[in-house]
């Protein structure tokens, strides 16, 4: 996905995160990868979706859903309570971001704040899911 992995610099952070982070891959039938995720875990209590990416073809044909579902049943088997995504804010105009969060907030995750934590023209979108309930 060219269009929104095309910043030689940014690629590398995200090899370089493949190798230290969680990593979650969706395999299509032929054996070919179609989908990956990779899972921060900042406390024993919070996950972080770090990155996700779907092959364009297989938009829309649950990949993504079924990716996110494994994820959220493996962390709350370890007592994790929230699960994190950062993405691109609504006040960027950006098309496609805005159907990232769509998606996200499809599955149930929750808008908790817009900041220029990547800078002031790439505002970055927190959204939250609470998973289960552990102990108070």
């Amino acid at each position: 996905m060219p269009e929104w992995f095309g910043q030689p610099e940014s690629n590398a952070e995200y090899i370089e995160a493949a190798r230290t982070k969680e990593t979650w891959t969706v395999r299509a039938a032929d054996g070919s990868i179609v989908g990956v995720t990779l899972v921060d875990r900042h406390f024993p209590h919070v996950a972080e979706i770090h990155l996700t990416v779907v092959d364009r073809a297989a938009h829309g044909s649950g990949v993504g859903t079924a990716m996110l579902a494994a994820i959220e049943a493996d962390a709350m088997s370890r007592g994790v309570r929230l699960l994190e995504v950062k993405t691109l804010g609504p006040s960027h105009p950006d098309a496609g971001y805005a159907l990232t969060r769509l998606f996200y907030e499809k599955r149930g995750f929750l808008p908790l704040e817009e900041t220029d934590l990547w800078g002031e023209a790439t505002p970055c979108l927190i959204m939250v899911k609470p998973l289960g309930l552990g102990p108070q």
